[in-house]
């Protein structure tokens, strides 16, 4: 079992940055991939972010440039460097894991909310 919580989601105003951190535990030591997803009201769950194990990332078009995801030395902890945020990034922000076993794992989510 893998267990994630996040945390540093909040309110900021436009063009302001957030930092999301996300701390793993349990079954940790075959995590193929950790990364991050969002879901705003009335959408479907989006794919923000990820990094794999061996460090390669990936983002998804529109964020490229204004997002960055990296992992803690002991690729326990995972973060999303938030920058230029704007209103339309309002959502709800889940951590995830994946491992070489197939399973995955989801964190409780943190409300990021980005004012005019």
């Amino acid at each position: 079992q893998v267990q994630l919580v996040e945390s540093g989601g909040g309110l900021v105003q436009a063009g302001g940055s957030l930092r999301l951190s996300c701390a793993a535990s349990g079954s940790i030591s075959s995590i193929k991939a950790m990364g991050w997803y969002r879901q705003a009201p009335g959408k479907q769950r989006e794919l923000v972010s990820r990094i794999t194990s061996g460090g390669t990332t990936t983002y998804a078009d529109s964020l490229k440039g204004r997002f960055t995801i990296s992992s803690g030395n002991a690729k326990t902890t995972v973060y999303l460097q938030m920058n230029s945020l704007k209103p339309e990034d309002t959502a709800v922000y889940y951590c995830y894991a994946v491992r070489f076993v197939g399973d995955a794992f989801w964190g409780q989510g943190t409300q990021v909310t980005v004012s005019s």
